[in-house]
């Protein structure tokens, strides 16, 4: 263990993701497929509109508790019952998401407020000096947010979207309103738990595929299909994890800590919000067109599939602006690129879509990463 380790070890916090942390990302792959059912289920604006919304508020918690164990380990027994209370909340969280807006929003607001108390409460009780001003500076906004999150879900129409965007709304300009310096950002556990978080949202789209295909027969024509899906999610995988994982570690461990929760949370809290959104749709849009390989497919399935994978890549454009990364412009060509792919699964078949959307998007890939290896930088996995 390095010097700078054993101090931030001996500090309360963790360098590295726990398996409890692990555990209890297994409720976020339930989230996932819940949120990914609201789309399917009636693909519409409107429908992507609630997954945004609803994801959001549940988005911020949930990172919010990867900063809560950046800084109070699960090393206790109090520590680690308490955690596990945040994840039975969140998990009420994911039972309530289908039916949020009709009928369950009282089981989501009520879940929602026992994940920020127990959010408050451990951070207050656990964490060192600093983090305990840090939370008496953010909490109350997280307060109102989550008081927010609760009426609405006793409200109903245009009054719970008010209520429940409001409190996102709260989320979000909560880091300029309140000072965020005091919390210590440990960036090779912060950015780790991130990671996992995205791996596991990626697992959903390869979740989606078994969904798609329940009691289809398998042909010669649908392993073609299901090997371009998986191909598919491996290119959101090496996108994310080919160089911009590592060089976002390096990045936010190079910044000063005082300094470095500000592009912590524009970069893991901000930009993989649309990230993960991204593949959502991706995931909607792969369980909507699967079994149809050899048809054309509607305007939302067709959107939801490129369209997610578009948003994805502008989030790894805001991604790499905020901590200063190489080139985020090309993330930016590569979803533009990725977008002109929705009419092929329109007008003529899923599966060529399908193909298109692999070939642009490992192609846009590819092409950066060249670019990286020529300025002589490397990865794990390069």
């Amino acid at each position: 263990m390095t010097n700078q380790n054993a101090e931030l070890s001996a500090d309360g916090g963790q360098v590295r993701a726990s398996t409890l942390e692990l555990f209890f990302d297994l409720v976020f792959v339930f989230t996932i497929t819940q949120l990914t059912h609201v789309f399917t289920h009636h693909p519409s604006w409107q429908a992507f509109g609630q997954v945004a919304l609803l994801f959001g508020v549940i988005w911020w918690m949930y990172s919010g508790y990867v900063w809560l164990t950046n800084e109070v380990a699960p090393n206790s027994s109090a520590r680690r019952t308490w955690l596990l209370i945040g994840m039975f909340s969140f998990f009420v969280l994911a039972l309530a998401i289908p039916d949020a807006f009709h009928g369950t929003g009282i089981a989501f607001g009520v879940g929602y407020v026992l994940v920020t108390a127990v959010h408050a409460a451990l951070f207050v009780s656990g964490g060192g000096e600093s983090a305990r001003r840090a939370i008496k500076h953010i909490g109350p906004y997280n307060a109102l947010a989550a008081a927010l999150v609760l009426g609405g879900g006793f409200a109903h129409g245009w009054l719970q979207y008010a209520c429940w965007g409001l409190g996102f709304a709260v989320q979000v300009i909560s880091p300029y309103l309140a000072d965020t310096g005091d919390f210590v950002v440990r960036a090779s556990h912060f950015c780790e738990r991130h990671g996992l978080v995205v791996i596991v949202a990626i697992g959903e789209s390869i979740v989606a595929i078994g969904v798609g295909l329940a009691g289809v027969k398998i042909t010669p024509q649908l392993i073609v299909t299901v090997s371009l899906a998986l191909c598919l999610a491996y290119v959101l995988w090496w996108a994310y994890f080919g160089f911009d994982d590592e060089r976002g570690e390096h990045a936010l461990a190079a910044t000063p800590a005082r300094e470095r929760s500000r592009p912590a949370v524009f970069a893991y809290g901000y930009a993989l919000y649309p990230l993960l959104i991204g593949i959502i749709m991706t995931s909607a849009g792969i369980q909507m067109s699967i079994a149809h390989g050899n048809e054309s497919i509607s305007l939302a399935a067709a959107t939801a599939l490129s369209g997610g994978v578009s948003l994805y890549f502008v989030a790894q454009f805001f991604f790499r602006a905020a901590l200063k990364l190489p080139r985020p412009w090309m993330r930016l060509l590569a979803a533009v690129a990725v977008a002109a792919t929705i009419p092929i699964g329109v007008v003529w078949v899923a599966w060529a879509q399908l193909a298109a959307l692999v070939a642009v998007g490992y192609l846009a890939v590819i092409v950066d990463d060249v670019t990286t290896l020529r300025t002589g930088q490397h990865s794990s996995y390069v």
